[in-house]
């Protein structure tokens, strides 16, 4: 079965939005269940005794890049305005990355896991997150689609896994704008003298850690995400100048904190904690660099996929690198790591040295930083969401482009609502915890996807090709993860050996044994397999450094995934995808019948 689309498909799967307010949010029953095993209890009965054919013929189906940059985006009514070029890319990827996590996590690492050794932990996790953008580059160069990584797994691995991943990282989304917003309170409190409970409401009556009701974590998420519907072009316009403000305060502080440097802070005790330290530090760091996914939604958006996308996500994340590295620096030579305070590390740094007013300097750039991170955030929330809705493994309604904006104004809404709840009531010490290892993971997925597309075809790739390929990937996986675990058990180093030299020699089989299966059109990753494998290794050495409740909360939200998932997503998108079948077969029997042909001919793929 091969997904797509059609005039009978737009007109069946979509015209309950053609009698939608301006801004498409008149929504009825329709909007949200139109399949067929929805329309009574006797249907989902019926679909539910189908469950397992049906999550075989989910397993087994792939879409292609073709079905979800036309097809796909037909489901929407409208098309999303092609306005950014590489120039707002670069600032959208800075704005997207460059939060809180400089300002809070740098501290907290320098003084418990790293020392002044930081800078390497910041440059691990920055060439393990260049790796993944590498291999999200020619991806949103070939699949230029609104839905990022979960378009790019379902095309190589199919509909589970994307489901899965996606449900995953808008997680991640949500738990990550909601801790940059309160964040965002606490900086703007700086500012203003105060203390940031004194912006906040307490709740006796509520639940400890969720009693401090936070109104400015609402309203900033509303004001930007009342932006990023409305253009974004202007939320582009808007992001490029608050990022090149921003820059000019870094430039500030990395001078006023250079003037008073010393460097025995950096020089004695360089790595207090031995290598583990540092690796450690490399795991929870990398957390300050998520965020260049979110660029990679934006490619409908984008004038020159082939040529921007590459240009935006390289130059931002190089960019990034640089500057996280030089800020660590800079702190751990103005102070020495065993006093560096865990919780606002700058601030305290520079009144440590006499400079009381360079922490309105920190703040602002907090604020400016946090306030272009939430931009961003709630801007590729919204534009996974779309596409999920595309293939209504969501409800379709969220699907929907609107007209006049070119945006995904029902997904802005949504997402943005999602945020300002948690962000009200959860505290900061709550959500800092619920970064698990879903991105790590999603990661390595779309490394693996982008060696499933390089070296196999359906049809095409012979079956030695085929099994070879499946062996070699298997023992990269497998390798990489017994890595992974010695790193976690053991402190000793002869059991990388073995494993290290698997991973090698298995990178390397696939380089010489297996014939390519498809080359990039417009760009492509350079030193393949080798750079996705590294990917993959990286990312799961990285795996092993979290602590096991990152996992317990993995599979947590995991199993809720699966449950929606068997309940509504599997049989609505299998309706989906019938429906979109059989209006191919009866174009295509209609087709043979005008030509002369016998109806029942056999019908192209």
């Amino acid at each position: 079965m091969v997904e797509g689309s059609d005039d009978h498909q737009r007109s069946s799967s979509s015209t309950t939005v053609k009698k939608r307010g301006r801004f498409g949010c008149l929504c009825r029953k329709e909007d949200f269940f139109p399949e067929e095993s929805f329309q009574s209890w006797n249907s989902y009965a019926k679909a539910l005794g189908e469950t397992k054919m049906r999550l075989k013929d989910r397993l087994t189906t792939r879409s292609n890049a073709e079905q979800e940059v036309n097809e796909m985006s037909d489901r929407s009514q409208h098309q999303m305005k092609k306005t950014l070029n590489w120039w707002d890319l670069i600032w959208f990827g800075f704005g997207a990355v460059f939060g809180a996590g400089i300002f809070v996590l740098t501290g907290l690492e320098a003084n418990r896991d790293a020392g002044p050794a930081i800078v390497l932990s910041f440059l691990v996790s920055g060439v393990s997150a260049m790796l993944c953008v590498f291999c999200y580059t020619e991806f949103a160069c070939e699949i230029p689609v609104a839905g990022g990584s979960f378009a790019y797994i379902r095309v190589e691995m199919g509909d589970f896994f994307a489901f899965i991943a996606a449900g995953n990282i808008l997680f991640e989304y949500i738990v990550g704008g909601a801790s940059v917003a309160r964040t965002w309170t606490s900086y703007f409190a700086t500012l203003c003298n105060r203390n940031p409970d004194d912006f906040r409401i307490y709740v006796p009556a509520l639940a400890e850690n969720f009693n401090h009701l936070d109104p400015l974590a609402v309203v900033i998420p509303i004001l930007i995400g009342t932006a990023a519907a409305l253009s974004t072009k202007g939320s582009s316009r808007f992001n490029s100048v608050a990022a090149i403000v921003n820059v000019g305060v870094i430039l500030l502080i990395l001078i006023a904190g250079l003037m008073h440097a010393n460097t025995e802070n950096f020089t004695t005790n360089f790595a207090p904690y031995g290598p583990r330290g540092v690796f450690t530090a490399s795991a929870v760091l990398f957390f300050s660099y998520i965020g260049f996914d979110a660029v990679a939604t934006m490619a409908e958006e984008t004038k020159n996929p082939g040529k921007d996308i590459p240009i935006g996500l390289l130059g931002s994340m190089s960019f990034i690198i640089c500057v996280y590295c030089a800020l660590s620096v800079t702190l751990c030579l103005m102070q020495s790591y065993t006093v560096i305070d865990i919780s606002a590390p700058f601030s305290l740094a520079f009144q440590a040295v006499g400079l009381n007013w360079a922490k309105y300097l920190v703040a602002i750039g907090a604020v400016i930083g946090m306030s272009t991170n939430l931009l961003a955030n709630i801007i590729g929330q919204s534009r996974y969401f779309t596409h999920i809705g595309r293939t209504h493994m969501a409800p379709p309604w969220l699907a929907v482009i609107n007209g006049r904006t070119g945006t995904p104004v029902n997904a802005t809404i949504v997402m943005t609502l999602a945020n300002c709840i948690v962000g009200l009531f959860t505290d900061l010490s709550i959500l800092s915890n619920l970064l698990s290892i879903a991105t790590l993971f999603i990661f390595s997925l779309v490394a693996v996807s982008l060696l499933i597309r390089r070296y196999y075809v359906a049809g095409e790739t012979s079956n030695a090709d085929r099994n070879k390929f499946i062996g070699f990937l298997v023992m990269i996986v497998l390798s990489s993860i017994a890595t992974s675990v010695y790193w976690a058990v053991s402190n000793g180093w002869i059991g990388y050996i073995p494993t290290v030299l698997i991973w090698f020699l298995s990178t390397l089989g696939l380089k010489v044994m297996v014939k390519p299966a498809r080359q990039p059109k417009l760009w492509g990753v350079p030193l393949v397999p080798w750079l996705p494998s590294a990917t993959i290794a990286m990312n799961m050495f990285l795996l092993g450094s979290l602590d096991a409740a990152s996992f317990i909360r993995f599979g947590i939200w995991t199993s809720i995934l699966l449950v929606y998932y068997f309940l509504v997503g599997l049989h609505a998108s299998y309706d989906s995808a019938k429906e979109v079948s059989r209006g191919k077969e009866a174009a295509a029997r209609l087709k043979n019948l005008e030509s002369g042909q016998p109806v029942n001919a056999v019908i192209p793929a």
